[in-house]
């Protein structure tokens, strides 16, 4: 007797899993199952049943659901979504019930009344990409539902996910005002703040006739980015993130949805003998077209000039009001020596090599340019860096005595121009190493308060933050560098440490994992997803991680981040290190002095 046909059909399928559930769970089993079951009968299965929708099964804290047609699929998972949003605003933060939401459509195969097959599959992966509070839908979903409805779903890009062969291409929602996560800030095109112009400057392309001057064009570019940070009424996306366009001439609307911005900033430098021209021309990201070109021929010495001339054009087009604060710190920018200027761009994309000679070859280009003129602030700043960074990577024969001479060069920066916002952020990182956090903290506001766009000053601020147990703070500052610099890895690494710290481990581990695709040799980030996996109940792939970390950094010493890591509550790396003692791995226990 033959065996009956599988029976197919294709279906849109709504995966839906409550974040965090675990956490919850250990805080108080019988509020949370109580809370989640009000939630599927208030809220949830009525949503269903008007969409026509089937719940065809349950899985502990999340559910998936058939629909016959992608679109009530979506506009069932938004509603969803904005009436679950109204249902928490009387639960305290710790206490909601947040879920996401994946929807793929796709061949099932039909088993009485369950379903199976890649259909299934993707919408549970996809689900694992979504916003907690939001929606992420497949490309097919996409197809089928622009045009119909009036949601706004932006480009996140393709994603590897587990068991899945080729990468997913993935469209996200968030509700207004949602609270940033974790894949917010990385997965894709971070939203900018509304009612504010949000800009990227394209790294500008030399159009000196000469290859070796490429630094000098992305010195300019670097300085335009940094300049048009320090305006508050603007969103400024960051040099890194920038910077990947690179090389490339990309479609101006495909890099306006990729960074999430309105405009773009383009142009190209041409260097000659003493004379310097530069091109910019400004784009709207949203239907290609210019909105302003201009050339600007100046002296070399009147590059500043240049710049702010640049800026100025920029701000007056958007409209943006420059604060009296603002206006005044541009007063007093004058000439620049062509050479000393020149030192400092080189040293600035030296340093980007994050090795120990070009350190070293950097700092002899800074200490030339300020031999010509003692008053660049900005080169005292970046002394202080790498000074520091060679105690830190314990390069050149670092000692104790680089934290002292950093601290001094962080000073001299300041003491040269209190307006230069890097001076206050090599202070702030200094201090926090010696665990001077309170100092730390008030040199990275000051940063922040000159130049709110700039990523570094973010990031700078948010770990001061973390160390001071502020791990909420610390992670909304993380998360905003993440939308201002969505290329730059370290912020995602400082992201998910500071939402481990929180419990939060479903966005601590997007935020990790988001980081090794950008930098798959990192030993920390695994050393971390080792003690997350340990914490929550994942043995196997905590023994995985922690192996991987000792492939990556056969030196890796947890005994050395107890040392080095400032934080004021001493006892945290072990409380995360718990979590490998747990997964089975041996941790040598910290030696009580």
């Amino acid at each position: 007797m033959s065996k009956a046909p599988i029976q197919r059909r294709l279906a849109a399928i709504l995966a839906a899993d409550v974040v965090g559930y675990s956490r919850l769970m250990e805080q108080d089993e019988t509020a949370t199952l109580t809370d989640v079951q009000a939630r599927w009968a208030d809220v949830v299965e009525p949503l269903v049943a008007s969409h026509q929708g089937r719940i065809f099964k349950r899985i502990g804290d999340g559910m998936l659901v058939e629909f016959g047609s992608a679109v009530a699929a979506v506009e069932c998972a938004v509603e969803m979504q904005k009436a679950l949003a109204a249902a928490n605003e009387e639960a305290s933060a710790e206490r909601r019930i947040v879920l996401r939401i994946g929807i793929n459509m796709g061949d099932v195969m039909v088993d009485g009344g369950d379903l199976y097959g890649a259909g299934v599959n993707v919408a549970s992966r996809i689900e694992g990409l979504a916003v907690p509070g939001g929606v992420a839908i497949s490309n097919a979903v996409h197809e089928h539902v622009q045009g119909r409805l009036s949601i706004d779903f932006r480009d996140a890009g393709r994603h590897e996910v587990k068991n899945i062969e080729r990468p997913l291409h993935i469209w996200t929602w968030a509700p207004d005002g949602a609270a940033p996560s974790a894949l917010d800030a990385t997965g894709g095109a971070p939203q900018p703040p509304t009612g504010r112009p949000s800009i990227a400057v394209l790294p500008f392309d030399n159009m000196s006739g000469d290859s070796e001057q490429g630094y000098f064009a992305d010195g300019i570019t670097e300085d335009i980015i940094t300049d048009l940070s320090k305006v508050s009424g603007l969103f400024v996306i960051a040099r890194n993130s920038s910077f990947a366009y690179k090389g490339q001439a990309p479609d101006i609307r495909k890099v306006s949805r990729e960074l999430g911005v309105r405009y773009v900033l383009e142009g190209s430098v041409r260097r000659v003998a003493s004379r310097v021209r530069i091109t910019a021309q400004m784009i709207d990201g949203a239907t290609g077209g210019h909105l302003w070109a201009e050339r600007y021929d100046r002296d070399m010495a009147d590059v500043f000039s240049v710049q702010d001339e640049v800026t100025r054009t920029i701000v007056d087009a958007l409209k943006v009001k420059l604060t009296a604060g603002e206006e005044a710190r541009r007063e007093h920018r004058g000439k620049v020596d062509p050479q000393a200027y020149d030192l400092i761009v080189r040293a600035r994309q030296t340093l980007l090599q994050l090795r120990p000679e070009a350190a070293m070859e950097a700092r002899r280009m800074l200490e030339r340019a300020l031999e010509i003129d003692p008053g660049l602030a900005a080169a005292y700043a970046r002394l202080s860096i790498i000074t520091f960074a060679e105690y830190a990577n314990q390069w050149n024969n670092a000692t104790d005595e680089n934290l002292t001479r950093a601290l001094q060069l962080a000073r001299k920066a300041i003491e040269t121009d209190d307006t230069e916002p890097q001076g206050h952020i090599s202070l702030a990182i200094v201090l926090s190493w010696m665990r001077r956090l309170d100092e730390a903290e008030q040199a990275a506001e000051r940063a922040l308060a000159l130049a709110p766009n700039l990523a570094d000053a973010h990031t700078c601020l948010g770990n001061i933050r973390d160390y001071q147990g502020r791990h909420e703070d610390a992670a909304a500052l993380f998360t905003r560098a993440c939308r201002l610099d969505p290329q730059f890895d370290m912020s995602l690494h400082f992201l998910g440490r500071a939402l481990l710290a929180l419990g939060r481990y479903d966005e601590a581990e997007i935020a990790f994992k988001r980081r090794l695709a950008l930098m798959p040799r990192s030993d920390m980030s695994r050393f971390y997803l080792a003690c997350l996996y340990g914490l929550t109940g994942r043995p196997e792939e905590a023994r995985h991680a922690w192996q991987q970390t000792l492939e990556v950094n056969p030196s890796f010493s947890i005994d050395h981040l107890r040392r080095t890591l400032p934080y004021k509550d001493t006892a945290l790396v072990d409380r995360l290190v718990d979590g490998l003692r747990s997964a089975g791995v041996a941790v040598t226990a910290p030696q009580v002095e």
